[in-house]
């Protein structure tokens, strides 16, 4: 499945009018495969595709999936060129930590939102499967690394992809994508970059994709309240 959404990710950025995306020129088109709308002018998330009158108004709790995490194409061997050798055991740990620090930056953002975390499927649940792909971490921690220090502007770059769906119907709700960049600290000044830094720079990305789905979640609430006054 999670091989599924990544392949349709990639389709997605291969089709319709132009616009910019990532830093380039991409087609986007306005519907998916499965009949999902673009979302104009949305202000925190790059691409968003909704299904046509959907409410998310009923979900009240959020089965989080735990994040497919796959890194940019060549990583491995563009990073090894240089002072870090990065080995397959570093990969996996690395996608773990990612995982791990994406649970926890979505859980902290939904419950200073009042949305519970799930682990069943219910009719106040809203199933969120994510996927992190072209992961570019600039200066990764491995068991190489010894005394080497690695300067650099930006701790590394990635990209999300969603999908929401009710998770008794397994309905296809809404999906979203967004490119994030480490952009330190905004003075273009090569920086010491070290785990704790890393991970800094993992919260800083993340933390806007978590507040949007929120204010998504929020927006919803407050429309439905509206129609019923």
């Amino acid at each position: 499945m999670i091989r599924i959404l990544v392949i349709l990710s990639v389709f997605i950025l291969a089709t319709v009018p132009a616009v910019t995306f990532a830093g380039s020129k991409t087609e986007i088109p306005e519907y998916t495969v499965e009949g999902l709308k673009l979302v104009p002018n949305t202000k925190d998330i790059a691409l968003v595709w909704a299904e046509p009158g959907a409410d998310l108004s009923q979900y009240e709790r959020v089965y989080l999936v735990e994040p497919y995490v796959a890194f940019k194409k060549n990583w491995k061997r563009e990073t090894n060129r240089g002072l870090h050798q990065v080995s397959n055991s570093d990969m996996e740990r690395i996608k773990t930590n990612v995982k791990e620090l994406f649970i926890e930056v979505f859980a902290e953002e939904l419950e200073k939102g009042g949305y519970k975390l799930a682990n069943e499927r219910a009719e106040d649940v809203l199933l969120v499967k994510p996927a992190i792909i072209d992961l570019d971490v600039t200066a990764p921690n491995t068991s190489t690394m010894g005394l080497t220090k690695t300067f650099s502007e930006s701790a590394g770059s990635m990209t999300l992809y969603m999908e929401l769906f009710d998770s008794e119907t397994d309905d296809l709700l809404a999906k979203a994508m967004d490119t994030r960049t480490d952009r330190g600290r905004g003075s273009g000044l090569m920086q010491y970059q070290t785990g704790p830094a890393n991970r800094q720079a993992g919260i800083k990305m993340m933390r806007p994709w978590a507040e949007a789905l929120v204010n998504g979640l929020d927006e919803a609430r407050e429309v439905s309240r509206q129609d019923e006054e």
